[in-house]
């Protein structure tokens, strides 16, 4: 199940970010920079859903993970499920009320706008509130059913609404309208259309049980503990991981955020690498530990730490010396590929520091141990945010950007200790050196080599092809150097070898 799971993570999460990447230059030839930039706004918005979420959501996925391996009955998982969905749409209405009273404000007060009226921009935040509040309760039904390891199902569909989000979006802005407006209503009406599917899905998911599920307060507060701790958890990472938008949506005239917003967009694709991995591990890590299967878990933390090293390692390093090529081969601006390559660098360094922490922290989780990760932001928290508050104004976006790197080295180096005191305890060594040194060494050498010896005029076609065949050779390379990694790639190989052969 763990392999087929990751599969359809990486094909679903791979189509969903072709979706999203594909047609960003396009929303900004028909909408321009400074509306890209509300667009850079609505993720930022919904980034901060998770506050709001409570912790419902991780917590939901746990609990059906502990479902599946005999924690919960039929009846009480139902109540649970509902207990929740009653508060996630309470949450959804006030969201959606609060964001559309507040549009006026923001309009006028908060961003900086050059060529857009203030009353476009009031609009469009309105229409965005209650987008958010839809893709909010996206969430509770997501995380139900990746908690079931239904994850083939949940690809296939996000894939579809991932479509009909992206695709949809460039007929309206071609066919119906080029406005900002019109591209917020089209992705309301896509949201509508997946929430009521994943319900659905979610329930059929589930197996019978003597009655319908009921709100309950008992249900609720035997997760209290757990969720609240992910709240807290959540509050702070949103802090840290958004910290920098939030000040640079307010310091820069909108259409520099919208610049940030590009290369953070590019860069945050390597998380694409990385989501898949965490999402098929959580479940099985979960339910490892509450098989108290000690031997199993520790082998599926290293090779899911060298999945991630591999996969997000090799794109980042690729990203990072190949940027502005790969800028100028996807948006085809010289100027605009110029002015966001060095952000795209260094955000791309931060996001592959951050990455590398994921296997460790989803270990954390399914110990049910919150406290760690709580506290280790509560000290980043107030080391970050007024490291932003001083570098933005004197460095601009890059001197954000370097915060962000700073802070996940940091993680990396200093915060990782203090679990592996607690759980793990004898594998420090082993992540370090196996998980991440020896991939992520092979994969900046050969990526490096490889911009080096780039003609410097080729055309655009064997740009790309020169660009490809580097991300396969650095991918190939960091497999063979992940010991855990390239065990399952041999054991997948002799297989298909044996199937193929009888």
């Amino acid at each position: 199940m763990l392999k087929r799971n990751l599969i359809a993570n990486y094909l679903g999460q791979g189509w969903t970010a072709l979706m999203g990447l594909a047609f960003i230059p396009l929303y900004i030839r028909y909408l321009g920079i400074e509306a890209y930039g509300l667009i850079g706004l609505f993720a930022l918005l919904q980034a901060w859903l998770s506050l709001l979420d409570m912790g419902m959501s991780p917590t939901l996925s746990r609990e059906m993970a502990r479902f599946s391996a005999g924690a919960h009955s039929a009846t009480s998982i139902r109540d649970l499920l509902r207990s929740i969905e009653i508060i996630a749409l309470g949450i959804a209405i006030f969201l959606a009320l609060g964001i559309w009273a507040s549009s006026g404000w923001l309009a006028n007060y908060w961003l900086r706008t050059e060529k857009l009226p203030v009353e476009v921009v009031s609009q469009a935040f309105a229409i965005m509130g209650v987008v958010t509040a839809l893709r909010f309760v996206e969430g509770i039904y997501r995380s139900a059913i990746i908690g079931l390891q239904r994850q083939v199902l949940y690809n296939v569909v996000n894939s579809i609404f991932a479509t009909l989000r992206g695709l949809g979006a460039v007929g309206i802005l071609v066919w119906v309208s080029p406005t900002i407006e019109a591209f917020f209503i089209w992705q309301g009406l896509v949201s509508l259309l997946t929430v009521a599917t994943l319900a659905g899905l979610t329930y059929r998911a589930l197996p019978a049980a003597e009655r319908g599920g009921r709100f309950s307060v008992p249900a609720l507060r035997r997760i209290g503990k757990f969720a609240g701790g992910m709240m807290g958890i959540t509050f702070l990472a949103l802090l840290l991981t958004q910290v920098d938008k939030i000040l640079l949506s307010k310091l820069l005239p909108l259409s520099e955020y919208g610049y940030y917003t590009l290369a953070s967009t590019v860069a945050g694709a390597l998380y694409l690498l990385t989501v898949p991995i965490a999402q098929a591990w959580f479940p099985r890590l979960s339910e490892l530990f509450a098989a108290n299967n000690q031997a199993e878990l520790i082998a599926k933390f290293h090779q899911g730490a060298q999945m991630v090293s591999v996969f997000m390692g090799s794109a980042a390093f690729v990203m990072i010396v190949f940027a502005q090529v790969l800028l100028q081969l996807w948006i085809h601006d010289a100027e605009l590929a110029q002015r966001s390559a060095h952000l795209l660098r260094i955000l791309a360094l931060g996001n592959l520091l951050n990455g590398l922490m994921w296997i460790p922290y989803q270990t954390q989780l399914a110990h049910g141990w919150t406290q760690l990760a709580f506290w280790v932001n509560v000290v980043s928290v107030l080391i970050i945010v007024p490291a932003i508050w001083w570098a933005t104004p004197r460095f601009g976006a890059e001197g954000a950007a370097w915060a962000w790197v700073s802070l996940n080295a940091g993680y990396v180096l200093i915060a990782i200790h203090f679990m592996f005191r607690k759980i793990l305890t004898h594998e420090k060594w082993r992540w370090y050196w196996q998980d991440l040194v020896q991939p992520l060494i092979t994969a900046f050498l050969v990526a490096s080599s490889s911009t080096l010896t780039m003609p410097a005029a080729l055309p655009k076609s064997l740009k790309f092809m020169w660009l490809l065949l580097s991300s396969g050779l650095t991918l190939l390379s960091s497999t063979l150097a992940a010991q855990a990694v390239r065990r399952v790639l041999m054991i997948w190989i002799r297989l298909e070898l044996r199937s193929t052969g009888s």
